[in-house]
């Protein structure tokens, strides 16, 4: 689970919930952004003032600003209440395609406004970083985007060699792992390994440690304080198992009287996709939202150059599945 979460929220007893203070300094971005102040404007006072960020320190850029400003979190989902009413968040993301045009900005290939769908849900299985969608030789005939992992290149240096993959790629690998479930629909109704078992021996362990450091009324140490966080994470990885039965059947109703695809179709994809993990060995694992995996090998894929990346030679692969 990302522990990370964008400022203006918090965990309490393992579910995301708004934090006052935070989410004021948030609403303030909002609205000082529409009043005319610049980013550059709005990380300045921030940082004179003093204004905790999301890490609690109380330096602010310009480029922080930018990101909380385009954050779709903040409009509420399954997981993240919402903070800033779509009325609003709409019309930020309207004055900052304004403010480009004036500048004259291009879009730039590679930042994170440009990334498609497939944002935050292509991950690697080496390194466990997310993939990231890299565009060269922008503008020209020869220009090709692919996704990479984010570690591919790290300070000037390559740091993991996993396989490099195209949209098109992609969303061939959604389409087959999807015709797959078509085909096999009982794979939703096999009953559900839960972990809690595993879970619950951890929370014991953790629930003894915050009890002992309260025994020693250590309840200013930094270790408790995350310990505590840790035993929210879990009793929230726990109340997302209970959610199986709920997501199995969200996707049900997404299949009713489907055939099986012949084209990428993004609502079934943002519908029924939590994820997409890579390996260098051609091993792709699509994991839909209720956990169920279905596994392929590309046989094309393990033909791998030095750059990660190799030609489409076949269509070729292995399937496997499991929950």
């Amino acid at each position: 689970m990302q522990t990370h979460m964008p400022i203006g929220y918090k965990m309490v007893d393992g579910k995301i919930q708004i934090d006052k203070e935070k989410s004021k300094t948030v609403k303030k971005i909002y609205s000082e952004y529409l009043k005319g102040k610049s980013l550059l404007a709005i990380a300045k006072e921030l940082s004179e003032k003093e204004v905790p960020n999301a890490n609690n320190k109380t330096n602010w850029t310009h480029g922080a600003i930018g990101r909380i400003l385009e954050n779709i979190k903040y409009m509420g989902d399954e997981v993240y209440p919402k903070l800033i009413d779509n009325a609003t968040f709409d019309k930020v993301q309207i004055k900052r395609k304004q403010k480009e045009n004036q500048l004259g900005r291009t879009a730039q290939p590679n930042s994170m406004k440009n990334q498609s769908l497939f944002a935050n849900k292509i991950f690697c299985g080496e390194c466990g970083e997310p993939y990231r969608k890299y565009t060269e030789h922008s503008g020209k005939a020869s220009e090709k985007s692919r996704w990479k992992c984010k570690k591919y290149i790290f300070k000037n240096r390559v740091l993991c060699r996993n396989l490099f993959y195209t949209d098109e790629e992609l969303k061939l690998v959604f389409i087959s792992a999807v015709n797959q479930l078509i085909k096999n629909q009982r794979l939703l109704d096999k009953p559900h390994k839960k972990e809690l078992a595993k879970m619950s021996k951890e929370l014991l362990a953790i629930e003894n440690q915050i009890h002992k450091l309260e025994e020693d009324e250590k309840f200013s140490s930094q270790e408790l304080a995350d310990l505590i966080f840790k035993r929210a994470e879990l009793t929230y990885s726990t109340s997302k198992v209970d959610d199986y039965e709920v997501q199995t059947q969200k996707i049900k109703e997404l299949l009713i009287g489907q055939n099986q695809l012949t084209e990428f179709d993004v609502e079934l994809f943002k519908g029924m996709i939590d994820k997409i993990t890579i390996y260098q060995d051609g091993k792709v694992e699509t994991q839909f939202i209720n956990g169920l995996k279905i596994c392929e090998i590309l046989e094309y894929k393990r033909k791998d150059e030095k750059n990660g990346y190799s030609k489409k030679d076949s269509g070729n692969h292995t399937a496997t599945n499991e929950i």
